[in-house]
């Protein structure tokens, strides 16, 4: 494992204990390869066919998006650098949950350590 991996790790890990109602999250490369995840999932493979989903062929792609899902919400947030998504039980802070996996995409920009 390498040092940006153990770093992806750490900041999965860091986004469940501090996110309030965060269940499950992923960090996504631009690639699509996922970095870190605190689930097996197909992370990857939906954060594709969310983005897709939300595209708008007049104001473009996306930068965050927040859907209510079967017993919970689903938020995914993009950088340039790769991309959060996280499962959060129903009724969490939108602002919170979206501010905390722009935080986990600052700090995987900002390198391991």
């Amino acid at each position: 494992m390498t040092a940006t991996d153990r770093h992806a790790e750490d900041l999965v890990a860091g986004l469940i204990e501090g996110s309030g109602g965060l269940r499950a999250c992923a960090l996504i490369s631009p690639a699509g390869d996922v970095l870190a995840a605190t689930a097996e999932a197909d992370w990857a493979e939906q954060a594709e066919r969310l983005w897709a989903a939300a595209a708008d062929p007049v104001r473009g792609d996306a930068e965050h998006v927040h859907v209510a899902i079967d017993g919970g919400e689903l938020f995914a947030v993009r950088g340039e650098s790769a991309t959060a998504v996280g499962i959060a039980d129903r009724f969490s802070l939108a602002s919170l949950v979206l501010c905390d996996l722009r935080e986990a995409l600052r700090r995987l920009a900002g390198g391991a350590g």
